[in-house]
């Protein structure tokens, strides 16, 4: 009787079907079935397509032959790279300006887009309009402009204007991104700190740039690494003995025609920066979100 009595509840469990499973479950087994769709076969595509490259770059700057011929693993281009002094000036003079110019541009964003979206006034659209054109325009006529402006008002090519043409072209994106955070500010915040007695630079200073403060940072990191990387307008802006980085690779490679050993040397340590660089700033963001 006990084996009839199993083997029918056998068969009623089986005319029910499998239990019911959420929609989860289901779309996760029918993921895993699917092990390569489309989309994943394009993902690994184009990740292959943007990081063979560095691969390639890495390997042939262990090369001890200059040429695209394999000789033998070797750290040769890494002691010359120690060397090479006027890479290191143009090095330091991407930093410094990278470092000036993007805090120049997040205090200015920062209070521009504060006074734009606090306060009413007549050429509040026309302010809005300008400040994103060096966004819209291509580098080389911010480039060329910003040149006869320069030769125009009797400024020397040098520093001084390159850090003026990235404090420029930098400003908009610190605008927009911190006129983002203030678009889901809590207007009730500031009456609350007025009703408790905040003056207005206390509240700028205590409610509004703390609240701010993660726009505040996302615009100044982008400053940063658009200063470190632009060629155009730099090349254009530059004068003699004030070369970025951008300009010096540019500089080395048409005067030996082609890609040195000691760049990609110096290539390998900028991707290693990056990525240590990249790993820190996403703790501290995660840290600083938390808050």
């Amino acid at each position: 009787m006990k084996n009839f009595g199993s083997v029918v509840r056998s068969v009623i469990t089986n005319l029910k079907g499998p239990p019911a499973q959420s929609e989860a479950a289901r779309h996760a087994r029918r993921a895993f079935k699917r092990k390569f769709s489309f989309s994943q076969t394009i993902f690994i595509v184009a990740l292959i397509f943007l990081f063979l490259p560095l691969l390639v770059l890495i390997l042939y700057s262990f090369n001890d032959s200059s040429s695209m011929n394999w000789t033998h693993f070797s750290l040769r281009w890494y002691r010359r790279l120690l060397t090479e002094r006027s890479l290191w000036r143009a090095f330091w003079n991407s930093i410094i300006i990278a470092v000036t110019a993007s805090a120049s541009a997040t205090v200015l964003g920062t209070l521009g887009a504060i006074g734009v979206n606090w306060y009413r006034f007549k050429m509040r659209g026309y302010v809005q309009t300008v400040s994103f054109m060096p966004m819209i325009l291509p580098e080389i006529i911010i480039g060329v402009s910003l040149t006869v402006f320069f030769v125009g008002v009797k400024i020397p090519l040098g520093l001084l204007t390159i850090y003026i043409a990235h404090t420029t072209f930098n400003l908009p994106f610190v605008f927009l991104m911190v006129m983002a955070r203030l678009d889901e500010f809590d207007f009730s915040i500031i009456e609350a700190a007025h009703d408790l007695g905040a003056n207005e630079k206390q509240t700028l200073l205590k409610v509004t740039v703390p609240i701010c403060m993660p726009g505040i940072i996302s615009g100044l990191l982008t400053a940063v690494t658009l200063s470190l990387e632009d060629f155009v307008i730099t090349f254009f802006v530059a004068g003699p003995g004030s070369s970025t980085l951008p300009v010096f690779i540019y500089s080395a490679i048409t005067r030996r025609g082609g890609i040195t050993p000691v760049i990609s040397a110096l290539s390998v340590v900028m991707i290693l920066g990056t990525v240590v660089l990249s790993y820190l700033l996403r703790n501290f963001l995660k840290y600083i979100a938390a808050k």
